[in-house]
């Protein structure tokens, strides 16, 4: 693809000008060549810049005018005749005075954020955030493992991680985040009972963080029918929402928002939403108050404080496709007419703890 070609790929992406299956097409090409990313973030700074650009000569062209209406001179002499004019100056004119300093204040700002001051403490300051939270991890991981050490206990395999998971059929299917699973050698499924099963990936798809399991234990039995049916349309802004998965040892309940379509930088993999999710969410279902899966939770790291993501199911329907046997999804929802405690009750037994393990 040409630069100039690229340029109008990536206009026509930021203003929402592409179909659907283009769109698609261009996330997954993002998600292969770094570069593209790159420059697309440089075009969205420069169109940032631009605008704060035009803004600014507004500003400037306003403060003008309120320099021409105001008799510097003339005030000034006042004010050395009657100080107590301050006071009468600061009442007629204090909003004028308010929008010069802000403007000083703007201009000020406006040359931090474009010799990039701004971008490197924010990339500094996540980063340090990131290392804290992984040393955290491996200090908690540590003290597990000495305290296991000191009981006499004796781990052959060691688990790792913890994520959610849920059923896609009732013969064992399940699907959880790609990332829960990427790097392990063992995978087990627990469900509400506390009961755990031997699991295999069938399918993965790192792109859209997507992993397809299967329960392979000889101890696991049909679930019967799933009671809840998964959304193929998109879903609209501020509808309610809600997660359920183990962060904790017992199921955990989200309730919240869906507060965009999109995902980071216009990603359309994924929805915004607006409930807190920890690391042990990821791959739980997102579901709405009809009862139909929208979404699979994603609780990676983010670099914005406070916003969460769900793959969108059309992308868990795109990754169904892919796999090597056909799966049938449930088209009855029995969730519908049901009430938020009502719905949990049906659920609960659909969806699973997922364990991973280091041989």
């Amino acid at each position: 693809m040409t630069e100039l070609k690229l340029q109008e790929e990536i206009e026509r992406y930021l203003n929402g000008e592409m179909s659907p299956q283009e769109r698609k097409q261009f996330e997954l090409l993002r998600k292969e060549d770094a570069s593209i990313n790159h420059k697309l973030a440089e075009h969205q700074l420069f169109t940032q810049v631009l605008k704060q650009y035009n803004t600014r000569l507004a500003l400037e062209t306003r403060l003008n005018a309120i320099h021409d209406e105001i008799d510097v001179h003339t005030l000034t002499e006042s004010l050395m005749i009657h100080p107590s004019w301050v006071v009468r100056l600061w009442r007629n004119h204090h909003s004028k005075i308010s929008v010069a300093a802000s403007i000083g204040i703007f201009a000020v700002l406006s040359v931090m954020f474009l010799t990039g001051y701004f971008s490197n403490q924010d990339s500094k300051y996540i980063q340090l955030k990131r290392d804290v939270a992984n040393l955290n991890i491996k200090t908690t991981q540590l003290k597990k493992d000495v305290a296991q050490s000191a009981k006499g206990g004796n781990r052959s395999v060691a688990d790792r991680y913890r994520g959610t998971g849920f059923a896609i059929t009732s013969g064992g299917i399940l699907v959880t985040n790609y990332h829960v699973v990427s790097e392990y050698d063992s995978v087990y499924v627990q469900n509400a009972a506390g009961k755990s099963f031997k699991a295999k990936v069938l399918y993965t798809e790192p792109q859209s963080d997507i992993a397809i399991l299967k329960i392979v234990d000889t101890a696991f039995h049909n679930l019967g029918p799933i009671p809840y049916t998964f959304k193929k349309t998109a879903s609209d802004l501020a509808e309610n929402v809600y997660t359920y998965g183990y962060p904790q040892d017992q199921p955990v309940y989200g309730y919240g928002k869906l507060t965009s379509a999109n995902g980071l930088n216009g990603d359309s993999l994924d929805y915004q939403i607006s409930i807190p999710v920890n690391p042990g969410n990821s791959g739980g279902p997102l579901m709405d108050n009809k009862g139909n899966v929208i979404g699979i939770v994603q609780a990676k790291q983010s670099q914005l404080e406070g916003v969460h993501f769900a793959v969108k199911t059309s992308y868990l329907l795109s990754a169904l496709d892919s796999l090597d046997q056909k799966v049938t999804l449930n088209t009855k929802n029995t969730m519908s007419n049901l009430n938020d405690a009502q719905q949990l009750k049906k659920l609960k037994n659909y969806v699973f703890m997922v364990k991973v393990y280091d041989k």
